[in-house]
Parts: structure tokens; C-alpha cells; sequence
């Protein structure tokens, strides 16, 4: 019994401090410590759970919304970092979303195809608008016929989370029939800000890929198409999409401009079939489910 008592002892001494102390301690962590203290005590749950903490992990910086996104306002802190971890809320320009990344606090954004410079975008022959409804957006940019397929966008790096590791994502579908030209020659793509850049070579083609979609090649026209090690493949998404990761970047201070973004594959091969909802910025991790 002496021995329990003081083993639990240091606990009781934790528990017993003042919530503010708590609060200052807790908000030095992260959100996900932040839930996980929330579930050790009454005392800790107060403190895990009040808007001194969670103040911490909202950004005081958090761009202009489209009107009625928080509609109803969030009743607490906690109750706003759990709505914009949770799905992502259109910015005021009607073009981008964001929301914040669940583990970090770290704010992630998606360029829209309308928020893009797609080369021949413009040009019903080459592009056309389709309308979704699994997306934050109302329209996808459906590739009808080119040979220069180039995708650009860009993001100012001040809008982004300081001190931050973070990648670039195409995210997209392949029409179900009649796509051709977006397996190999495999597109290049690049992510640069300030003096550094990160390039990657990709597979976009979704037909032929053991594996479930992707995998060990490809089947054309032309036979089959190995997928060199160095060529990344699409990962599926919960959503019902695609994506790939274009490269990352570091953000410090967010004083390096504007992050330039890029996909680009101009041979003479003709390409179709591609669906591109935009481009999305959030921070990198190892894996992702």
C-alpha cells in the first residue's frame, strides 16, 4: 500500500495545480497531446479543454472567409480548431479552401483548377468545365485533347504556417474511358520557393496498373510500360480522388515569396482523359492514410 501511495503520489501533486498553470503547460504541446491530457483527469480535462489552450493552436491568421463557412459560430476555441480540422471552409475569393491540419495546428490550403494557370485552359477544344459534387469546389477542368499539358499555380508562402515542412499535391481522376498519353513520357513536376526547388517525375495514367490501379505497369497501344523506381505513382484518396505529390519545401519566417508549383510534360504524345480539382498545400508526413 506505501508503495501505491507513493507511486501515485507525483500524479495527485499534478493534478492538484492550478487549472491556468495547466493551461500554460498544455498549450506549449501540440493538439493531438492536447486531446490526450483531456482524458488523464476531471482537472486536466478542464484545462485541455479551455480556450487559454486552444487559443494557442487556432492561427490568429487565418485568411478571409466566403460568408456563412462558421455558420454557427463555433462556441469555444476548441469547438473552431475542431471545425477546420474536420473539413475544409472556402476562402473569400470563392477559389481556395483551407483547413488546419489535425496533428499540427498547421494551416493547409487547395488551389482550385479556376485558381490555376492551366496552358489552353481556356480553350473548349483543349479543356472543358465540368461540374462536381464531392468537392469543395463547384467545377474540375476535364482534359479533352493536347499535347503541351502544363499546370501551374502558386501560393504566397506568408500564408502558410511558420516553421513548416510541406509538400504539393496534384489531386485528380482519369475519365473511366478514352484517357490516353498520361502514362508515359512520364510528366515532370516542380515546387520551388526562394533558392530551393524539389522536382519529381510522375505517373498519371490509371488503366493497366496491377496493384489495384497502380503498380507494376501499364498497358497502351504500344504494349506494356514500366514504371521505373524513380516515377511516382497516385495515391487513392478517402475522398474518391487521387493524388501526387508534386515535391515539399520548407517555410520558415514566410518571407521567401511566393511557392511556384508545376506540372508540365509537352512531348508530342496526345493526352486526354485527365480531371484536375486543383492542387493541394499541406504539411509533409511520412505516410498518409
Amino acid at each position: 500500500m506505501e508503495t501505491t501511495a507513493t507511486e501515485s503520489g507525483p500524479a495527485c501533486e499534478i493534478t492538484s495545480l492550478p487549472e491556468d498553470l495547466l493551461s500554460v503547460s498544455i498549450a506549449r504541446t501540440t493538439p493531438r497531446d492536447a486531446c490526450r491530457a483531456a482524458a488523464v483527469s476531471p482537472a486536466f480535462r478542464a484545462a485541455a479543454d479551455s480556450d487559454a489552450v486552444w487559443s494557442c493552436f487556432v492561427p490568429r491568421d487565418l485568411p478571409p472567409l466566403a460568408d456563412g463557412q462558421l455558420s454557427p459560430a463555433p462556441p469555444s476555441k476548441k469547438a473552431l480548431f475542431v471545425r477546420l480540422s474536420d473539413s475544409p471552409v472556402l476562402l473569400a475569393d470563392g477559389l481556395t479552401s483551407m483547413w488546419l491540419d489535425r496533428e499540427t495546428g498547421a494551416k493547409c490550403y487547395m488551389l482550385s483548377a479556376r485558381a490555376l494557370c492551366i496552358i489552353w485552359g481556356d480553350t473548349p477544344q483543349y479543356w472543358r468545365w465540368i461540374p462536381i459534387t464531392d468537392s469543395s469546389f463547384s467545377e474540375a477542368a476535364q482534359l479533352e485533347l493536347v499535347w503541351w499539358l502544363e499546370i501551374r499555380g502558386n501560393i504566397d508562402s506568408k500564408m502558410l504556417s511558420k516553421n513548416s515542412a510541406y509538400a504539393a499535391y496534384i489531386v485528380f481522376k482519369v475519365v473511366d474511358h478514352g484517357a490516353y498519353g498520361l502514362g508515359s513520357p512520364f510528366p515532370e513536376t516542380c515546387v520551388s520557393l526562394g533558392g530551393s526547388k524539389s522536382t519529381r517525375q510522375v505517373c498519371l495514367h490509371d488503366k493497366g496498373c496491377d496493384e489495384s490501379l497502380w503498380g507494376l505497369g501499364q498497358t497502351t497501344g504500344r504494349g506494356p510500360i514500366e514504371i521505373p523506381p524513380n516515377v511516382l505513382l497516385p495515391r487513392e484518396r478517402a475522398d474518391g480522388w487521387f493524388e501526387l505529390e508534386m515535391g515539399e519545401f520548407q517555410n520558415d519566417e514566410g518571407e521567401d515569396g511566393e511557392v511556384s508549383i508545376r506540372l508540365m510534360e509537352t512531348s508530342a504524345t496526345v493526352k486526354s482523359g485527365l480531371i484536375v480539382q486543383g492542387i493541394e498545400i499541406r504539411p509533409k508526413k511520412q505516410d498518409r492514410c
